[in-house]
């Protein structure tokens, strides 16, 4: 099967921050497409092995405390693929087939429909992390998910405040001013009888 070739390079390059698909967005995409194989680029021009599984749906309520002092709260849900060592298939499984993987989770685990998505993926070349989905591309017979990294930020300075302040109102992240220790210069060039009269600083 062929697909057309997908230019995501600059993309790649240029991304700093990735709009994150929320799980309602995600599902109403898979529904519009049942008939489709359900493929997931990973890198550029690189997809996930058409035998991997959908091994688990997580939903991961996380609470933080951000460097501003701010509390912070969100949901995730992380779909995990997996890829069986030595399996060889020639095509990917149907998004039909993947719905029916959620439908199964959804029955003992409601998922918020708010939850921030991402996939989980990794083989012997690429090491497992979490990503976003950024695209969902339709091409010829494939419903494709274009993954793109997660991206550390600072909230605080998102919120176009500073990095917390210490008690006196400087910035944390600031750098620490170390006052040097003063010291005291003798003059060697004075005279030898001059060097124990008072203030000839020998003690």
């Amino acid at each position: 099967m062929i697909y057309r070739n997908i230019t995501i390079s600059n993309k790649y390059k240029a991304m700093n921050k990735i709009e994150a698909n929320n799980w309602k967005t995600f599902k109403d995409t898979l529904l519009q497409h049942p008939d489709l194989d359900l493929q997931f680029q990973y890198a550029e021009g690189k997809l996930v092995d058409p035998a991997y599984h959908i091994t688990e749906i997580k939903q991961a309520p996380i609470t933080s405390v951000d460097c501003g002092g701010v509390m912070n709260a969100w949901t995730e849900i992380i779909v995990q693929l997996w890829v069986p060592e030595g399996e060889q298939q020639e095509r990917s499984m149907k998004v039909g087939k993947a719905l029916s993987i959620v439908d199964i989770v959804e029955k003992m685990l409601p998922l918020n429909p708010n939850g921030t998505v991402k996939i989980e993926f990794g083989n012997s070349e690429f090491d497992t992390r979490q990503m976003f989905p950024n695209e969902m591309i339709v091409s010829e017979n494939a419903l494709i998910v274009d993954l793109r990294p997660d991206a550390v930020q600072c909230k605080a300075i998102g919120r176009g405040g500073n990095c917390g302040t210490n008690d006196k109102g400087e910035e944390c992240c600031a750098p620490a001013v170390v006052e040097k220790p003063k010291v005291q210069l003798v003059n060697l060039a004075a005279p030898a009888e001059a060097c124990c009269t008072p203030g000839g600083g020998c003690c």
